[in-house]
């Protein structure tokens, strides 16, 4: 059974930083791309940072330059690092473990709050 489990949240005021983590149990992380999505009251959940099992990483556009997704192998988690942070980044926060074929199951982390004040 795979479990992610995120950490890391909080308040924090604008400007300031996070750094989410996100623990995955199992040897499955060391051959699977990741994920960081947030979900905003009343809007959709959204794609933030992606990495692939080899390292490569891509970001939305509302969010390049100020944030960073990484990965430990040694410590089957993900981490998304996020620096200048602005109010319209408070988001329930939340981990992918995403699946590559259509019998695979896609799986998520329980998610955890961010908010930031003006």
């Amino acid at each position: 059974q795979v479990q992610l489990v995120e950490s890391g949240g909080g308040l924090v005021q604008a400007g300031g930083s996070l750094r989410l983590s996100c623990a995955v149990s199992g040897s499955i992380f060391r051959v699977r791309d990741m994920g960081w999505y947030r979900q905003a009251p009343g809007k959709r959940r959204e794609l933030v940072a992606a990495i692939t099992s080899a390292g490569s990483a891509n970001y939305a556009d509302s969010v390049k330059g100020r944030f960073a997704i990484s990965r430990d192998p040694g410590k089957n988690t993900v981490y998304l690092q996020m620096n200048g942070l602005k109010p319209e980044d408070t988001a329930v926060y939340f981990c992918n473990l995403p699946r590559r074929f259509v019998n695979e199951v896609d799986y998520w982390g329980q998610g955890t709050q961010v908010t930031v004040s003006s």
